[in-house]
């Protein structure tokens, strides 16, 4: 599960360090942030919260108060409209985290996600309306094979890279996000986890699959790839063009925190009503492999 947190970024050029120079910034009035996914075979699940400033000291308990609790959510397939329920999942030292899904006490109108089917979502909170569509395609990425070898640049002999040899289908449009899932991890996206067809449209071919991560935790070096004795198994999930413009802009904004002379990005959601995050569509499929000792 996953948690957005708004970050506004600004590039700031000093050209002088002779001269201190001042920023007052105002206020910001706390947006909705939405993290909402359906993927194939699986039920929705939405992750609200509130934004928080720049400059906000991020604590357990700063975090916790931005979940926002006691909306109304409701999905529908076109036939079926479905209003999600609230659920909570202790964190311990009397912290949990919320998340919407599908009612189990009213399943006749739930559902799970398809391919090459479109879902609207609609949320009521604070005497507001949000919207968005998203939509699951079909798996037109291939999975041809998995395969090791050994780290290149690494001293390290424990150290393997991952490669996938995929096909892509004629025709731009193929957009797909990743994940890795290492032994007992759960699965994480990669640092770049989101990809289009623009080069390698309609080819075959050989790539290294970097290790997912907790972006949470520091990144060491080396942390793209797996170690020898590790059982992968890797998620490739065909997405609609929203989810990866959203992902993309993200990725890229996470990419360039603390760089001065980086350009301000415009992270891509599809939330309407001012609200920031998104609704995508994922069509996944899996691979495993085990890397012997």
């Amino acid at each position: 599960m996953k948690q957005i947190i708004s970050v506004f970024l600004f590039s700031l050029f000093f050209l002088s360090c002779e001269k201190a120079v001042t920023f007052n910034l105002d206020a910001t009035v706390p947006k909705l942030v939405v993290e909402a996914t359906i993927e194939n075979n699986q039920p929705p699940l939405v992750i609200l919260s509130t934004s928080l400033d720049f400059f906000s000291k991020i604590s357990p308990e700063i975090l916790a108060k931005s979940f926002v609790r006691n909306a109304e959510i409701y999905i529908s397939n076109g036939v079926l409209t479905h209003k999600l329920k609230e659920y909570s999942v202790p964190l311990g030292n009397g912290y949990s985290f919320y998340y919407y899904s599908i009612d189990s006490s009213n399943l006749v109108t739930a559902f799970n996600g398809a391919l090459n089917k479109t879902y609207t979502l609609r949320i009521l909170w604070d005497g507001k309306e949000y919207t968005s569509s998203a939509k699951i395609p079909l798996i037109t990425k291939r999975i041809d094979s998995l395969f090791w070898k050994q780290a290149p640049g690494s001293n390290e002999p424990n150290k393997v890279a991952l490669m996938v040899r995929a096909t892509d289908p004629p025709g731009y449009g193929d957009y797909i996000r990743y994940f890795t899932k290492r032994n007992g991890e759960p699965f994480y996206p990669a640092v770049n986890s989101v990809f289009d067809d623009q080069i390698i449209d309609g080819s075959s071919y050989e790539v290294e699959v970097e290790r997912g991560v907790d972006r949470s935790s520091e990144l060491r070096e080396g942390y793209t790839f797996f170690n020898k004795g590790d059982t992968v198994i890797l998620k490739l999930c065909n997405i609609d063009k929203s989810t990866f413009e959203f992902w993309r802009t993200m990725e890229f904004s996470y990419s360039n925190l603390g760089n001065p002379f980086s350009s301000p990005t415009k992270v891509l959601g599809n939330i309407s009503n001012g609200a920031l995050g998104y609704f995508g569509g994922y069509a996944a499929q899996f691979r495993s492999i085990i890397i012997p000792r």
